[in-house]
């Protein structure tokens, strides 16, 4: 039941997710039978891409899916989380892009240099079998095992892309399979699996003191500019051990007081703002949902919860004027808002010419 809980936060009005409750007993019943006779198969991909800015091959799981999901990595979390070095910030309670910032600026207050890195086609290029090799590094019950090994098995083709690495023959990169995933919860996690002895490489044998990792954005702090390079030698040999590869645009050697592009944030020493492409994006997703709002095809409490999710991710930076003009946006549409205590935004009854001013 825990599990159905979190599958459906944020997702309650989903036709799927509606389905699924409307015969909960029985589903889950269904579900525990199959898992414990583990004759359990992963459904069918809703697959579609994006472009943030680059393009992606996101794959949605049926809901019925997203509930294992859950289940599992609430049971093998507890194996893993222990393991993990302290810098590294998705996927894990109590962490998270915000912190990730607030320990970047900590970093970038003490060093001149970072070293920030980007793995190439990260998650199409997830090595099956290593990733297995991995997860049996720290977990051994059986069944366990058995529905990690079948979701990693049932993933569906990603981008395809052929790299040879050192060993390899001419057959090696079309033999292997690679690829998890994006949109699963699955996959976020044993991304953190993937590159935790990579972790515990950068910090136990190169010894670095400043490193932080976000999934495949990881950043390394340094007094000097050599020391920097040769960490970038020594971390693409390691990472070739893993059959990943550094992005060679996005890998660069900044000055730290110059401000750094990290985590949709221009981020300096004491100050931090959001990028103008994260801006940009963002105003076009929000006409679309005044549109929809306008139109009476979404209720109020979504486009709310659209605009309190970006509020709470703005306000982090510098923000106030770009808040000013999110709500100059719904002020031109005659969407009535109230701010509340906390300073989150409700929508009212829309009446035209009603909108309370927020900034005067």
């Amino acid at each position: 039941m825990i599990a159905f809980h979190k599958a459906r936060r944020n997702k309650r009005k989903k036709h799927s997710t509606l389905a699924f409750e409307q015969d909960l007993e029985y589903r889950l019943l269904e579900l525990q039978a199959q898992l414990e006779s583990q004759i359990w198969l992963p459904g069918p991909f809703k697959s579609f891409v994006i472009h943030d800015p680059k393009e992606r091959l996101i794959s949605a799981a049926p809901f019925d899916d997203r509930v294992v999901h859950h289940l599992l990595i609430t049971s093998i979390e507890p194996f893993f989380e222990k393991t993990f070095i302290h810098d590294s910030y998705a996927n894990r309670i109590g962490k998270g892009t915000h912190r990730a910032i607030d320990r970047y600026q900590q970093y970038a207050r003490q060093f001149p240099y970072v070293l920030k890195c980007d793995i190439r086609k990260f998650f199409p290029s997830l090595d099956h079998d290593m990733l297995k090799q991995e997860i049996r590094w720290r977990l051994w019950k059986p069944d366990l095992l058995w529905l990690c090994d079948t979701i990693i098995d049932g993933s569906n083709i990603q981008e395809e892309h052929y790299t040879y690495f050192p060993d390899d023959d001419l057959f090696t990169p079309f033999e292997r399979r690679k690829g998890l995933p994006i949109g699963n919860l699955t996959s976020q996690f044993w991304a953190n699996v993937y590159l935790n002895r990579f972790d515990h490489f950068i910090k136990e044998q190169l010894r670095v003191k400043g490193y932080i990792r976000y999934v495949d954005d990881f950043v390394l702090f340094s007094h000097s500019k050599e020391e920097l390079l040769e960490w970038k030698a020594r971390m693409e040999a390691h990472l070739s051990g893993l059959r990943l590869l550094l992005h060679p645009n996005k890998t660069q050697i900044y000055q730290t007081a110059d401000g750094v592009p990290f985590l949709g944030f221009q981020v300096f020493p004491y100050f931090r703002y959001v990028r103008k492409e994260k801006v940009r994006r963002y105003r076009r997703f929000l006409q679309s949902k005044i549109r929809d709002y306008l139109a009476g095809n979404i209720p109020p409490d979504r486009l709310e919860m659209a605009l309190n999710a970006w509020l709470g991710h703005i306000r982090f930076g510098q923000s106030i004027r770009l808040e000013k003009q999110v709500f100059q946006m719904l002020l031109r549409a005659r969407i009535n808002i109230v701010v509340h205590p906390n300073g989150s935004w409700k929508i009212l009854e829309r009446k035209p010419g009603s909108v309370t001013d927020l900034f005067q």
